[in-house]
């Protein structure tokens, strides 16, 4: 695939479609990179994480634990304990009175998981855009090249196989190219999109779990009657 003889010899068009696709093939592979990356890094930080959490005794030391790591889980660990605070420090209220413990707890805690897996779901968007339209912007300037060919050999009135062969050819590695930036693009989104449905069942798992912990956390309601009996 010789892309210098379409900028040698092409047109502005046929000229425009190769750099558009070289500017899409350039960022489907670095969010390829940046969202392996960022996915590893998740999967491996909450492993760990999750393991420091597990082996708290008391909701203060997960707390305490979770904030060492950088992870999604101890994001969600903070947010749900801060939470959890929040709705027995404000009981006196008139808002937090009418809702109970359990909707309370579990509206905080969709509100932060969602927010955490909001993130990973950028630069699909684009990966999708690309692996659509990539094919279709290779055969532009395919049907463009062809186009433009035929035109200067009406213009010079010789037909020959020499003739049509070489600017057919350029133009039909406009196709090739097209199909090249989209491939990758379309396997990305594929593979990304499995990966986070996987990793959010896993984070919705830990966050039921979470969730029933709070529940049935007796050091708060301990700590509540000790204060309304001073």
């Amino acid at each position: 695939m010789n892309l210098g003889l379409m900028f040698k010899s092409g047109d502005p068009v046929l000229i425009g479609v190769s750099v558009l696709l070289v500017l899409m093939s350039t960022a489907t592979w670095v969010l390829i990179a940046w969202r392996f990356v960022k996915m590893h890094h998740a999967r491996k930080s909450s492993r760990v994480a999750y393991e420091a959490v597990r082996r708290a005794e008391s909701l203060d030391l997960a707390e305490s634990y979770a904030k060492q790591y950088d992870s999604p889980i101890s994001e969600l660990v903070v947010d749900a304990v801060a939470a959890n605070r929040r709705y027995a420090e404000s009981q006196q209220t008139m808002l937090s009175a009418s809702l109970p413990k359990n909707q309370f707890l579990e509206r905080e805690i969709s509100h932060s998981l969602s927010k955490i897996l909001n993130r990973y779901d950028g630069g699909l968007s684009v990966l999708a855009s690309v692996g659509a339209t990539a094919p279709f912007i290779g055969l532009l300037g395919t049907v463009w090249g062809i186009y433009h060919a035929l035109i200067n050999i009406t213009a010079s009135g010789q037909m020959s196989i020499a003739a049509v062969a070489g600017p057919i050819g350029e133009a039909l590695v406009a196709t090739a190219f097209g199909l090249f930036v989209a491939i990758p693009a379309v396997l990305g989104y594929n593979y990304f999109t499995r990966a986070n449905k996987t990793f959010s069942r896993y984070m919705h798992g830990f966050a039921h779990d979470m969730h029933l912990y709070l529940l049935n956390d007796k050091s708060q309601a301990q700590q509540q009657n000790s204060k309304n009996k001073k």
